[in-house]
């Protein structure tokens, strides 16, 4: 049986797309596969996640919104970074994604 996806592959005016590089990204710890050099958010949508994280004061759940970067809807934690905007930032084999509840906490010790 065909592995689900929701990513166009086949397309009347797009080009097609050559055999893609698969990697693996770590949702909440789960791993997902994905496309190299896809954006985080392409690779969540692509398997079914809509809610990225949830708002500072009121807990609700946000998703994809603009998909340029330009508003903070599809902010998460990637490698401990918080504030992290998953529409334009691309993924790379072995990265860890995170739900983000709020601001965010900022993981990455500077040394």
């Amino acid at each position: 049986m065909a592995e689900k996806t929701r990513r166009v592959v086949e397309h009347p005016i797009l080009p097609a797309q050559p055999d893609q590089k698969k990697v693996t990204i770590y949702y909440n710890g789960q791993p997902l596969e994905a496309v190299e050099g896809e954006p985080i958010a392409a690779a969540l949508m692509n398997a079914g996640i809509r809610a990225f994280r949830k708002t500072v004061k009121l807990h609700e759940p946000r998703g994809i919104f603009c998909a340029i970067g330009r508003c903070t809807d599809c902010m998460m934690t990637v490698d401990g970074h918080p504030n992290t905007r998953t529409c334009v930032t691309y993924v790379k084999d072995g990265m860890k994604v995170e739900s983000q509840d709020g601001y965010g906490k900022n993981e990455v010790v500077v040394k």
